[in-house]
């Protein structure tokens, strides 16, 4: 009899996570809560929110689930996997006290510094008065100011100078833009060079890693415009070198993995660190305890080897005899957005043109959900839409060309994903 799995999320990363552990001869059934249009296709909707933990531990005596698979960051750190271990059920994801990787910037910047991993210099408050005379000391500078806990992506807050710090410092610290998760801010230097990340899966004393992938964070072309969950993805990155690869694996991952099993809190799970490539060397920007979204749908697409294989022997901290297989096809992924997003945005308009796409193409759907007999759009980023070819400009042509096909009132989209000499 095969595995019963349960993912907790909404969005496109776990909608391409679910259509690849359907393709598994092991897994007999999959649950995403809570879910949405897409995953309905590959799964079943339960309708739970991610942070609604005594109802998701209840969900899976109810569904027989034996295997949880980490994909977003509120569960971990509110104690799922504690809890689910507690019962024998096998995970993959981090404990309460490993997710502080990703849930608590102060506590990451802090662990950096005791391991010996390179980063921005930074100081960490709980009081606004003591951060705002901070940022008056000095010379004005570029700087940036982090909401410390989980803010759906969005807390790392980028200035150019004190002002523009003064005011973010105002808007996490005082306005409360990103509730409880502004409790501690952390004030760094800005970093200059360009940014990339890596993706390890682990278990807690193995780590391997995926093939590089680059996300676009602005909503414009050109790297322009306000930060977003993302708008696309491609890998392989152009830019990132086997030599950069070894020596993130040398002195990011490795480091990583090793004092956090030192510290009695090994950590299973994807381990998704974002660095800032710089004359001075690689430093790691923050961590991430979960796939990147929508880093997540191009991965699945190279993917050649059985996720719920991988990830079940990385639970059971068996992942040194597992091999990963990649296609050495590049990947490209678009995402279809609400028109207004990040921004104000309407949903509820019908999506149409699913059914025009593509055989070999991919649609993993984020902001949607079904009603009546169609799918209608139910968030800001709607849809991302996944090509793999031989080439990496084939890939980005086919993603367009399908991603064009898709029509609702207001969709809008970046149209530089994947271009060769492009802005992230």
């Amino acid at each position: 009899m095969g595995a019963r799995v349960l993912l907790v999320g909404m969005g496109a990363r776990e909608h391409a996570v679910a259509w690849k552990l359907s393709q598994s001869p092991d897994v007999d059934a999959i649950y995403v809560a809570p879910g949405n249009g897409g995953t309905a296709q590959v799964a079943t909707n339960v309708p739970i929110g991610p942070r609604e933990i005594d109802e998701i531990v209840a969900a899976t005596r109810e569904l027989d689930i034996d295997f949880y698979l980490a994909t977003t960051d509120d569960p971990q750190p509110l104690g799922l996997v504690d809890r689910l271990r507690e019962r024998g059920l096998p995970c993959y994801g981090p404990t309460a006290a490993a997710a502080q990787i990703e849930a608590s910037k102060a506590w990451s910047k802090q662990f950096m510094v005791d391991q010996g991993i390179k980063t921005a210099a930074h100081r960490t408050f709980s009081d606004h008065a003591e951060a705002s005379a901070y940022l008056h000391e000095g010379e004005d500078r570029p700087i940036v100011v982090k909401a410390s806990g989980l803010a759906a992506g969005k807390g790392a807050l980028v200035c150019d100078d004190r002002a523009a710090a003064l005011t973010a410092l105002e808007a996490i610290m005082v306005r409360r833009e990103f509730g409880t998760a502004g409790d501690q801010v952390v004030i760094e230097e800005r970093l200059a060079g360009w940014e990339t990340s890596a993706h390890a899966i682990c278990d807690g004393t193995t780590a391997l890693l995926t093939p590089s992938a680059t996300d676009y964070k602005r909503a414009l072309d050109g790297g322009r415009g306000l930060n977003t969950g993302g708008m696309g993805a491609y890998s392989p990155s152009v830019d990132v070198t086997p030599a950069l690869t070894a020596a993130i694996e040398r002195d990011v991952v490795g480091p990583t993995i090793a004092g956090m099993a030192a510290l009695g809190t090994p950590f299973v799970g994807t381990l998704y660190p974002g660095l800032m490539i710089t004359a001075e060397g690689n430093q790691v920007l923050e961590f991430n305890a979960r796939f990147g979204d929508p880093e997540a749908q191009v991965l699945m697409a190279r993917l050649e080897s059985d996720l719920f294989a991988i990830c079940r022997a990385a639970a059971a901290g068996e992942l040194a005899n597992v091999d990963i297989n990649w296609s050495d096809e590049p990947a490209v992924g678009v995402v279809v957005a609400s028109g207004g997003y990040p921004e104000s945005y309407t949903t509820g308009h019908l999506i149409e043109g699913l059914d025009d796409v593509d055989d070999d193409v991919e649609v993993f759907h984020s902001g949607t959900k079904a009603m009546g007999e169609g799918i209608v759009t139910n968030g800001g980023r709607v849809l991302t839409v996944v090509a793999r070819e031989p080439t990496l400009a084939a890939a980005r042509a086919k993603a367009y060309a399908n991603a064009r096909r898709i029509r609702f009132e207001g969709a809008s989209m970046r149209s530089d994903i994947g271009k060769v000499g492009g802005t992230a």
